[in-house]
Parts: structure tokens; C-alpha cells; sequence
């Protein structure tokens, strides 16, 4: 499951932002404290992900140590 979140983290949050985006416009009970906690937490989540995808790009950037794989005919 890790691996699945970690591979996929900027999907997952893209969905979970949406979500919250869509609750708070259309259920209208939400205390406003909520819907700004709610939104402080995307923020910081966006943090988190973009530092997640920073390293997977830094780590395609260096190259490895193994050779590359070849296509078998």
C-alpha cells in the first residue's frame, strides 16, 4: 500500500482536493472554520507531495549503477 501511495501520490491528491472542493461548495452547513481548516491541510499535503515528486525526479536524474535493460527479441 505504501508503494501504491508513493507511486501515485499527486493522483491521489488531485482526487482528495476535488472532494473537498466539491463538498464545501455544495453542502452548505459546514462551519467556515472547517472549510478553512480543510483547506490549510491541502495546502500542507501539497507541500508534501511536491517534495515527494521532487525526489522521484532527483532520483531518475541520477544515474544508476545497474545497466540498462534490453529489449529481448
Amino acid at each position: 500500500m505504501g508503494a501504491f501511495l508513493h507511486a501515485h501520490s499527486t493522483r491521489l491528491y488531485a482526487i482528495v482536493a476535488a472532494a473537498i472542493a466539491l463538498v464545501a461548495h455544495y453542502v452548505d452547513d459546514l462551519p467556515q472554520a472547517l472549510i478553512l481548516g480543510l483547506a490549510a491541510a491541502v495546502l500542507g499535503t501539497g507541500e508534501v507531495v511536491q517534495r515527494v515528486e521532487d525526489g522521484k525526479t532527483r532520483a531518475a536524474a541520477v544515474p544508476s549503477a545497474e545497466p540498462p535493460l534490453t529489449a529481448v527479441a
